[in-house]
């Protein structure tokens, strides 16, 4: 391995706390995170994208991309279909990682056949049990193409090794052969294979530490005067063709810059269907005046003349027409115009205000400002106020640490927070993942509320921090994590036998530093966790079914068990 590599491996090791494993499993860790990541830019664990030894169809790691949403297991595939989605756009991604310096032609062809094989519903192939999660996801995902209104899921293909991508006739061949015998499957809209070498690996690592960045034109704006709290603003228009490319990457929509506008893509209502109509009729020559606009908020911005560039952005406003211009981009010409404000502030109150003002313009609830509320911020800086060995970083805005020298590890996104905080204090471990978008409409009602104590927010989340570092470092069999959150609640329970104090009772921090101070003990946290993970298998006996887990009945049954434990 180049020096470079070696160093980047080593960094990466570091910050997401995999040193103990052997160079070659954490090469794979590194290859598989960066790959996904440059089709998925939000925070995510690279343990949920590798695949294990043994039974892997020659594959190292695995990304299932489902409407700008990494899938990781088949329950929050299920969650996100019980909305009933209008389209299901899919991307499989599929990642082998070689640490040798060449690129060869046997191996990109073995690598083939696993990807092939993965699909083959038939297949004789032996496959490990994360495989065989990877293949239910897929399943449930062709079970339901009649919802495919796009095309078929694009399946790519990652070749990585630290050597070097030079034209090699018979490794082309092989590509192509490669991806000729998986199309002819029928099962994709395309197939593409990609070499990755050393020069990549070190372009996609940096990408993936980066803010996001775009270079545009804007010419046709106006100044707006000096306001307190911002450095610069804008008011104007952009065509279309030339906005896309701002809040798109591989043709695909980056999610994370949405991440502040509080209401997500809604699919085809009756406003969205409203604006495809306009931009499927001549009419869409007048969208530039019968279209609310885009908010763009940017925390670093320079311009020369009409040329801009703006770092570490967010659209706070446009969600929903970004989403359709980027569906309708075939019908789009230079005539479709769209409103434009562009705003230079690192005033985390102004953010917010104009948040606030322009998501006015359609119905949203309270709750659905939690991420910029006073309480997000609050507890951002509790997390950050512990010691070094203690201190876990809430993440309230997307990718806000990912250009830091922090331990990704311990980054808190915003969903493990809320689903660490129910099944460890609300006892609802059965609706983290299958029903969390019920869970997620809760905030602001007896999640995420003022009167809260901050404490039992950082104890959940530090407690899975811990059960995530015990199954990357292999210390607790991955079998259990289909009880992760299941695993939590039984160890609130089993660390403090007391009664559990009211949320906003002072009598809640003592309650939770009780818990931390055996989670901060590493003579004690293991013992801590195995008794949980016991308990977990004295209910379930020898049945670590997911559906008998996931529900209501489990959870009263883990309780009672928990009970009787001394």
């Amino acid at each position: 391995m180049d020096m470079i590599t070696d160093g980047l491996l080593a960094e990466f090791s570091k910050e997401f706390q995999i040193e103990a494993l052997q160079e070659d499993k954490r090469f794979e860790y590194l290859c598989g995170f960066i790959v996904v990541k440059r089709h998925y830019s939000e925070t995510f664990d690279p343990k949920d994208v590798i695949v294990g030894a043994g039974g892997d169809l020659g594959i190292d790691a695995i990304g299932i991309v489902v409407n700008g949403i990494l899938i990781t297991d088949k329950d929050q595939l299920e969650d996100m279909l019980d909305g009933n989605p209008d389209y299901l756009d899919v991307t499989f991604i599929f990642v082998q990682a070689d640490r040798g310096s060449n690129f060869e032609a046997a191996k990109l062809g073995s690598f083939g056949y696993g990807v092939g094989e993965f699909f083959n519903p038939s297949t004789k192939e032996p496959r490990n049990p994360r495989i065989i999660e990877f293949v239910e996801i897929m399943r449930a995902i062709y079970a339901r193409s009649s919802k495919f209104k796009r095309g078929n899921p694009a399946c790519l293909l990652y070749y990585v090794t630290t050597g070097k991508v030079v034209g090699d006739a018979s490794l082309a061949a092989r590509s192509a052969k490669v991806q000729e015998e998986l199309a002819s499957l029928e099962y994709f809209s395309q197939v593409e294979v990609t070499l990755i070498g050393a020069a990549d690996i070190l372009k996609l690592y940096t990408f993936s530490k980066n803010a996001i960045s775009r270079e545009f034109a804007f010419p046709s704006r106006q100044d707006i005067p000096e306001i307190p709290g911002v450095k610069e603003a804008f008011v104007g228009f952009i065509p279309a063709l030339h906005y896309l490319p701002i809040v798109c990457d591989n043709d695909e929509i980056v999610r994370s810059v949405f991440y502040d506008n509080v209401r997500d893509w809604q699919g085809y209502n009756d406003v969205n269907d409203e604006i495809r109509l306009t931009l499927k009729s001549e009419r869409r020559k007048r969208f530039v005046l019968m279209n609310n606009g885009i908010t763009i908020i940017a925390r670093n911005m320079t311009h020369t003349g009409s040329k801009f560039v703006i770092e570490d952005f967010q659209i706070v406003n446009g969600c929903q027409t970004s989403h359709v211009l980027f569906d309708n981009k075939d019908e789009l010409d230079e005539s479709v115009l769209v409103p434009l404000r562009l705003i230079w502030t690192q005033d985390e109150e102004v953010i917010e205000d104009i948040i606030h003002a322009t998501n006015k313009q359609t119905e949203v609830t309270s709750e659905q400002f939690f991420a910029i509320t006073t309480f997000a911020r609050h507890l951002e800086a509790f997390f950050k106020n512990f010691p070094e060995g203690k201190r876990l970083y809430y993440e309230r805005r997307s990718r806000q640490y990912d250009g830091l020298s922090v331990e990704k590890t311990r980054v808190v996104p915003q969903t493990s927070a809320v689903r660490a905080f129910a099944a460890m204090f609300l006892a609802e471990p059965h609706n983290t993942v299958r029903s969390y978008k019920k869970l997620s409409e809760r905030v602001g009602n007896d999640i995420f509320i003022h009167a809260h104590k901050l404490f039992p927010y950082y104890t959940s989340a530090y407690a899975l921090y811990l059960l995530e570092f015990f199954f990357r470092n292999q210390k607790i069999d991955s079998k259990y994590k289909v009880a992760r959150f299941q695993i939590l609640l039984a160890l609130r329970l089993i660390a403090n036998k007391s009664p559990t104090p009211q949320l906003n009772a002072n009598a809640m921090d003592k309650y939770c530093e009780v818990i931390c101070e055996i989670l901060w003990d590493s003579s004690k946290v293991e013992a801590l966790f195995d008794k949980a993970v016991k308990a977990i298998d004295v209910v379930a006996g020898s049945n670590l079914d997911r559906d008998k887990i996931h529900t209501t009945k489990f959870t009263d049954d883990l309780i009672q068990h928990c009970a009787t434990l001394s």
